[in-house]
């Protein structure tokens, strides 16, 4: 059997992986709180409502603000119903169910998403959808935002 050599210097490198220890991944855990879900959903919101607010401004027209509050509406709504499911699956013992649950809300979450944008023309008269996509897209983008406001993750010591 022949063994291929490693392309690149990094590949040549022994792997300085280490396990943690209980102690030591509880402290690394202390360290790194996760993200707060429902602050995140929260902060999608108020990006919602001031896409919509310079929507309205840039524009002079009620109805673009309305249609861009509406497209970030279908990104909350949806996310924080998801974010709920997940929540109460996530404390399961067994990572089978977890998962499950995990694509059971995403399907929940993508199903409610679509009802919301075919509904849209009938809940909000004059509706553009230029302003409704780009009040979508800025709230979806928010998790971005979530994840560069996070303080940098900690290595151990």
């Amino acid at each position: 059997m022949k063994t291929i050599a490693p392309e690149t210097e990094a590949e040549a490198e022994e792997p300085d992986f280490k396990p943690l220890t209980a102690q030591e991944a509880a402290l690394w855990r202390r360290k790194n709180p996760p993200i707060s879900v429902v602050r995140v959903v929260v902060g999608q919101a108020l990006v919602g409502v001031l896409v919509a607010l310079v929507a309205w401004a840039l524009t002079g027209r009620a109805v673009v603000g309305w249609s861009a509050a509406y497209g970030a509406l279908a990104v909350v709504v949806p996310a924080a119903l998801f974010a709920r499911g997940v929540s109460r699956h996530k404390a399961s013992s067994n990572p089978r169910a977890a998962m499950l649950g995990f694509f059971g809300w995403e399907i929940v979450k993508i199903v409610l998403t679509v009802a919301l944008l075919a509904a849209a023309p009938r809940l909000v008269p004059g509706l553009s959808w230029m302003a409704l996509l780009v009040g979508m897209v800025i709230t979806m983008k928010t998790y971005w935002a979530a994840l560069l406001v996070r303080p940098s993750v900690r290595k151990t010591d």
